[in-house]
């Protein structure tokens, strides 16, 4: 086994009639985990499975998703979580890749990407860096022991991934929600006993419009927290901690954070670089970081490996920054998403964060479009705060007001929520199929 597998099945040990796991079924104790791993790990093995030999994971955020993957770490493999909805063509493309691989040697797990902008690229984690930086996040985000965390994630996500092994690793329990959907989570933290709420800024957004309020600790992630809705946050659930984490697959995750303690003074920044870490700013503006948590690579792709990390093995986040008065990194935008509006160029965060200042706006995405006069045009979806109303060139003329006219969408779309992708954050991807669609922007 690899040191992640050989960490997580040594904390199970620890307490065998310790609940690990909880969901709509009931209770798994630790020492059952163990026994269904070991079972399903001589079940691996007897089918011929080799070490370090890649094996499909089916999940849809079920608590015997986190069995299965055990199983395949207890039998010396490299899970690769797939979920169950994945399209035929998109699993095809996964699965074709799942071969043995030189890249693969040391590895405990492959985390897909989304894909949304081209086929999806497999990031190789090896089981000695993912048990290095778990212990170091536990120590980053002073994690306690015991903790009763919702898993209102992904298990294809490393977000998901991560607060999953290092509650198990701090003796904690993982609470699973009926479903994963708003009103599944909501009713799961209305039933109290949750102490951690690691979630996407999209789903806490709907949280906030129809959830109970919470008093534990919040954490952030997996795209960017807009100022305005940790604010708004911070009023409604006075009582909770209130962090805020950016980080990569391909580098461990968990890069930077923004604190609980400091929130209010460093929200809609990075925060601080983690311990351990490097930092660099292309002269183009891109982020670059050195981990000693990175991946091994990409499965099967030396060619785009190479491409990710420059001379001095710093990874190219294709995510722009710039610094603000206070000296914390900003996220701009990235790289892939500016819009080219007839040569001026426009970051979709720029907009997105002029349009959440205004009251009536609940939520908002922006993307470029095809436009047959300037190449690209500036679109926006929003979200109307709950009773109130949008007009949207009202919105313009705000946009206008505070940056420079070209930046003001020419199309806006009034939408009851953002389009989001299966991981739950906010797809910029869907919603320009989603403007292809509609006819009813302005």
């Amino acid at each position: 086994m690899t040191p992640l597998a050989d960490a997580l099945f040594d904390a199970l040990a620890r307490r065998p009639a310790g609940v690990a796991i909880t969901g709509p079924d009931g209770a798994i104790t630790c020492g059952e985990i163990i026994a269904a791993a070991d079972l399903g790990a001589r079940t691996l093995l007897s089918e011929g499975l080799r070490p370090f030999a890649p094996v499909p994971v089916e999940v849809d955020n079920r608590p015997t998703d986190i069995i299965d993957m055990l199983s395949v770490y207890r039998a010396g493999g490299v899970a690769v979580p797939i979920h169950r909805a994945t399209p035929e063509v998109r699993r095809r493309e996964m699965l074709d890749r799942l071969r043995p691989s030189p890249t693969l040697d040391g590895a405990s797990t492959v985390v897909f990407t989304s894909g949304s902008t081209g086929s999806p690229k497999g990031v190789v984690l090896r089981g000695d860096r993912q048990a290095g930086k778990l212990a170091a996040i536990g120590e980053e985000t002073k994690w306690p022991q015991g903790r009763r965390t919702l898993l209102a994630l992904q298990l294809t996500f490393s977000f998901g991934q991560w607060v999953t092994w290092l509650t198990l690793l701090r003796d904690g329990t993982v609470v699973f929600p009926e479903r994963l959907t708003r009103d599944a989570v909501v009713q799961r933290l209305s039933a109290g006993g949750i102490d951690c709420l690691p979630a996407v800024p999209t789903l806490l957004r709907g949280l906030l419009d129809n959830g109970p309020v919470f008093g534990g600790t919040v954490m952030a992630g997996g795209e960017s927290l807009p100022a305005g809705l940790g604010a708004r946050l911070r009023q409604a659930w006075p009582e909770a901690r209130l962090g805020d984490i950016y980080g990569l697959t391909e580098t461990g995750t968990s890069d930077f954070f923004v604190d609980p303690d400091v929130y209010d003074v460093a929200a809609g920044s990075l925060g601080r670089p983690a311990t351990g870490i490097d930092v660099r700013i292309g002269d183009d503006g891109e982020l670059r970081i050195r981990s000693p948590w990175a991946m091994a690579g990409y499965l099967d792709d030396p060619g785009r490996t190479a491409e990710a990390f420059d001379s001095d093995g710093f990874f190219r986040t294709g995510d722009l920054v710039s610094y603000r008065a206070d000296g914390r990194p900003v996220l701009v935008g990235r790289a892939s998403d500016m819009i080219n509006k007839g040569g001026l160029k426009v970051a979709p965060r720029e907009v997105e964060d002029v349009l959440a200042a205004h009251p009536a706006v609940a939520a908002v995405l922006v993307t470029g479009i095809p436009d047959p006069e300037t190449g690209e045009a500036v679109a926006a979806a929003v979200v109307a705060q709950a009773g109130m109303e949008i007009d949207p060139d009202v919105l313009r003329g705000w946009v206008v007001e505070r940056t420079e006219k070209y930046k003001a969408p020419s199309k806006i779309l009034v939408v009851p929520a953002l389009p989001v992708g299966r991981t739950g954050k906010a797809d910029r991807g869907m919603l320009r199929a989603l403007f292809r669609k509609s006819r009813r922007a302005r």
